[in-house]
C-alpha cells in the first residue's frame, strides 16, 4: 500500500527483479540513450572533480559512469532499498564503491539533510512522482550548477497513452502511477530557482532538459 513514505507505490514495481534486470541490462549494453547524452552534457560542461547527486538512482549506473569520467563523489537518493545491493556490487566492480555515498528514501519528503551538488540529476523519475513541484523543486534548490531532467515528450499520442495506462492503473486498482507532467510546467519550477535552459532534446517518447545556473 503506498504510504507518506511511498506516495505512489514504488517499491512493489521497482523491486528487486527489476533491479537485477537492469544490471543485466547496463552489464551488456551500457548506458541508454538518454543516459549517455546526461553522461556528455556533463562530461562536456566540465564534471572533473565535481560532485552529483541522483535523484532515483537506481542501480547507480549514472553515477559510475560520471566517476568514471572525473566526478569527485556521487550521492544516490532512491525510495526502494531493492536496488542498494546491486547498486553496491555494481560500483565496486568499478571501483568507485567508496566515492558513492546511498541513502533509501522520498527525497521529495526528506531532503532537508541532503548537501547540494554541482549537478543534480532525476532520469526517468518525474513521470513517477504524483507531485512534481514537490519533487523537481528542491532538487533544483540543490544544483548549484546543473539541473538535468528526463520526462516523457511532450506529444499528443504519449499524452493519450499515459491518461490511458494510468486509467487502466485505476481500474484494476493498482498502487504505482505514471504521470505526464507538462513540460513547460517542469521547466517553469526549474527556472524558478534561479536555472536556465542549457540543452532540450525530445526524442521518441523521453524529453531530455538541462538547466544550468548562471
Amino acid at each position: 500500500m503506498a504510504d507518506c513514505c511511498d506516495p505512489n507505490g514504488l517499491r512493489a514495481v521497482f523491486g528487486e527483479a527489476r533491479a537485477s534486470s537492469d544490471a543485466r541490462k547496463y552489464r551488456r549494453k551500457g548506458l541508454d540513450g538518454d543516459g549517455r547524452r546526461i553522461v556528455d552534457f556533463l562530461v562536456a560542461r566540465g564534471m572533473a572533480g565535481r560532485t552529483l547527486l541522483e535523484i532515483g538512482g537506481g542501480i547507480g549506473a549514472l553515477q559510475i559512469e560520471l566517476l568514471r569520467a572525473g566526478a569527485a563523489r556521487a550521492e544516490s537518493v532512491e525510495i526502494s532499498s531493492a536496488y542498494e545491493d546491486v547498486a553496491r556490487a555494481l560500483a565496486s566492480e568499478a571501483g568507485v564503491v567508496e566515492r558513492i555515498d546511498r541513502r533509501v528514501g522520498d527525497f521529495a519528503a526528506a531532503h532537508a539533510g541532503i548537501d547540494s551538488a554541482d549537478a543534480v540529476v532525476l532520469h526517468h523519475v518525474v513521470c513517477c512522482y504524483p507531485d512534481m513541484p514537490g519533487l523537481v523543486r528542491p532538487a533544483a534548490a540543490l544544483a548549484r550548477r546543473w539541473l538535468v531532467l528526463t520526462f516523457p515528450a511532450d506529444r499528443w499520442w504519449i499524452r493519450s497513452c499515459l491518461r490511458l495506462v494510468s486509467g487502466a492503473q485505476s481500474l484494476f486498482r493498482r498502487e504505482f502511477r505514471v504521470f505526464f507532467h507538462e513540460p513547460s510546467a517542469i521547466a517553469a519550477v526549474a527556472r524558478a530557482a534561479g536555472l536556465e535552459p542549457a540543452l532540450a532534446r525530445r526524442g521518441f517518447f523521453w524529453q531530455l532538459l538541462a538547466l544550468e545556473r548562471a
